[in-house]
């Protein structure tokens, strides 16, 4: 099978399957109210830059889809929204376009579309070490890139019969391409990366982590359905075990920036007051994919609309919590409870300074 027919599989799945996991760790957490904010609303301001460039609010498409001629008005369509809200946007694997270039033109409409937001490109782990560290200028160009992300998705590929699961250089190959002509992003795609795992890719030259943890879209479990469908039911109970393995998205992105990475949280971020859970946790930036993609599939303006609440409901929050700005919105008290809070604590940290005392170590 080719590389464009399965991530043209993943898409049709994605749409008619429920492929999120039974975990729901933004239910874990609840910003404190503030009932006299001492602010007016029409004061926030929601705006950030990220990798240099000018956002309405902290908030990127995650990369999803691209390689097959069927996906490029997808991405065309999420791309025109991302511009006219002003959020940013990363694009699914380009390793399809290496192997077949006549489909570069799925990806590199994107930057037509969108001229001024950031936009992030993809290669996975593995192609990385196939292809060298030069592959990563390539990929830049090809969409204008502003990062690339190198996403880690060994879960999957454990589960996928044409899976590549050769670890073994991954760290070594982030390392030799983290000075390119873009800087790298570090992507898991859901199951979560720990504070360990962390340190390391820092270590190799990595300032940004998107933690794609636990609480999202579950991919082990769209390689279930995969598996299904051809008639393989071993690798079908192996997805369905792993649906709720890894890293839950707010444990990583505690995890990730107590280890001073720049943290995108992406992984169940199903509306605007998770992205200003997630900020307020301490990432930098928050990621989602799956609420935009059947928006995308009809019109821009379905998945702008879609944007718009994500806004309205992040901007809601910031008032509620007495955040003039992003600044303010790191410092909000955020109470932490449940199994996410079970996790933490027996990670070591101390949950009750997230609501009491918000001098912790970012």
């Amino acid at each position: 099978m080719t590389t464009g027919k399965r991530k043209l599989d993943h898409i049709r799945i994605c749409l008619e399957k429920k492929v999120e996991g039974r975990c729901r760790p933004f239910d874990d957490l609840a910003l404190v109210h503030r009932a006299l904010p001492g602010i007016d609303a029409d004061e926030i301001d929601t705006r950030c830059q990220f990798l240099g460039k000018d956002l309405a609010i902290p908030l990127m498409i995650s990369g999803m889809t691209g390689g097959h001629p069927d996906t490029k008005e997808i991405n065309v369509n999420l791309a025109l929204a991302a511009q006219e809200v002003g959020v940013a946007m990363g694009v699914g694997s380009q390793r399809a376009a290496l192997e077949s270039p006549e489909v570069e033109e799925t990806f590199s409409a994107v930057r037509d579309a969108a001229p001024k937001i950031p936009i992030v490109g993809n290669i996975g782990a593995v192609q990385l070490q196939r292809e060298g560290p030069e592959v990563v200028d390539r990929l830049a160009e090809m969409i204008d890139a502003d990062a690339i992300a190198v996403h880690l998705n060994f879960l999957q590929e454990s589960i996928q019969p044409e899976g590549e699961t050769e670890g073994r250089g991954a760290i070594e190959a982030i390392r030799s391409a983290s000075d390119r002509s873009v800087p790298i992003i570090a992507k898991e795609t859901g199951a979560g990366i720990s504070g360990e795992d962390a340190l390391a890719l820092m270590g190799a030259g990595v300032e940004i982590i998107d933690v794609g943890g636990l609480g999202g879209t579950s991919w082990s479990g769209v390689e279930a359905y995969r598996a299904e469908e051809r008639g393989d039911p071993e690798s079908a109970i192996m997805g369905r075990l792993f649906l709720n393995w890894g890293v839950p998205t707010p444990v990583s992105v505690v995890e990730c920036a107590s280890a001073g990475a720049k943290v995108i949280s992406s992984g169940g971020v199903r509306s605007g007051i998770d992205v200003a859970k997630s900020i307020a946790l301490g990432a930098s930036l928050a990621g989602a994919a799956l609420p935009f993609l059947a928006p995308a599939t009809k019109e821009s303006s379905e998945v702008a609309e879609a944007l718009r609440g994500y806004k309205r409901a992040f901007r809601t929050a910031m008032f509620l919590t007495a955040s003039k700005d992003i600044s303010d919105l790191r410092s909000a008290r955020i109470i932490v409870f449940g199994r996410t809070r079970e996790i933490l604590e027996q990670r070591g940290f101390d949950t009750k300074k997230f609501a009491i005392h918000r001098e912790m170590s970012r």
